[in-house]
């Protein structure tokens, strides 16, 4: 089969297109026909050694896919040949709060992920994907989809009625939107791309945007505007953008920090977060269990992932550079 391999060294140069052994399934195992992976901010941080530089190469990267079951083990009960499936992030978190042992079961590092074209794992590695939807875009759901089901709905148990502020329009920030919006909430969203506010704008319905380039005192503009705050606040930049989300929340209020994008590590002043009782929470996707629960939302309410662009196997190095250029609006898509 053919694979997305990570040998030589980190860079997206050291990306190739190489083969491995087809593996027959044993045991409890199914082997997966992949379809499709989709590419995350995560996922390239990873290919560049800037996320964990002590990761044992060979890699094979990529953290969300889906595809068809094509062989099963004798022991396997959860599932037949042909149905449609997707891996779940981390292998081995099946419910509940996450031991160390689960969270080092993630795909596309430690794990091999999902840039290849066959999956042999444990059954209770994948969850069934809703029917609705191709599998470019169930590609997209097991990662970047469940990181903002799990700020939102888990953890934030987001109500009719609250207001929700969107940094960015990647994979989580275009699904905190769907979500929020599928909730029955108010939803502020924010870019520096006065086109892709326009999308968000005729598209998806959002009233309220922002462009954070020509309003760089967000954070208070946005407080201005809700008369005191937003409930909830999907923070994808870290560092960069934290403090200014910090003055953008109601007192009460919770931030998701999701990512990185505007760094990791910078001078904060927490005095609002004591001073406003604003809770500060952390998010790393989810379990089976909320993958689960998360697609039949998606199912009764017929939601269909933001897909901008597909890739071909060969063009991966591209996709990856595409994304780093941050042109996307939702997911980037490599078809395998």
């Amino acid at each position: 089969m053919k694979a997305i391999e990570l040998s030589e060294g980190w860079g997206l140069d050291h990306l190739q297109v190489t083969s491995r052994e087809l593996r027959e399934p044993g045991g409890d195992e199914i082997l997966v026909r992949l379809h499709a992976a989709s590419l995350n901010f995560r996922d390239l941080l990873m290919v560049q050694g800037l996320y964990n530089p002590r990761q044992p190469l060979p890699l094979i990267p990529a953290s969300d896919g889906a595809g068809i079951v094509e062989a099963c083990g004798p022991d396997v009960t959860a599932f037949a040949v042909g149905d449609r499936v997707m891996p779940h992030f981390f292998r081995d978190w099946i419910a509940g709060k996450p031991t160390k042992a689960d969270l080092r079961t993630s795909l596309g590092g430690p794990l091999d992920g999902t840039l290849q074209q066959y999956m042999c794992a444990p059954q209770h590695a994948f969850v069934a994907t809703p029917a609705h939807l191709t599998d470019v875009e169930a590609s997209t759901l097991p990662c970047a989809a469940l990181t903002a089901w799990s700020a939102l709905v888990v953890q934030g148990g987001l109500r009719p009625g609250e207001t929700v502020l969107v940094l960015g329009t990647g994979g989580v920030a275009m699904f905190a939107v769907q979500f929020a919006q599928m909730c029955g909430a108010h939803v502020i969203a924010m870019s520096s791309s006065d086109a892709k506010i326009a999308v968000l704008r005729e598209q998806y319905g959002v009233e309220h945007t922002l462009n954070y380039r020509e309003e760089p005192d967000w954070g208070r503009a946005v407080r201005d505007m809700t008369d005191g705050g937003v409930d909830h606040v999907i923070e994808v930049g870290g560092a960069g953008t934290l403090q200014r989300s910090i003055q953008a929340v109601r007192p009460g209020g919770t931030i998701y920090l999701i990512g990185v994008l505007a760094g990791a590590s910078s001078q904060l002043d927490l005095v609002g977060v004591l001073m406003r009782n604003v809770r500060i929470q952390g998010v790393v996707v989810g379990p089976r269990a909320d993958l689960e629960s998360m697609n039949r939302a998606i199912a009764v309410n017929a939601l269909h992932p933001r897909v901008d662009r597909t890739f071909a196997l060969e063009e991966t190095v591209t996709a990856f550079e595409y994304l780093r250029d941050q042109r996307h609006i939702g997911k980037v898509v490599v078809e395998l």
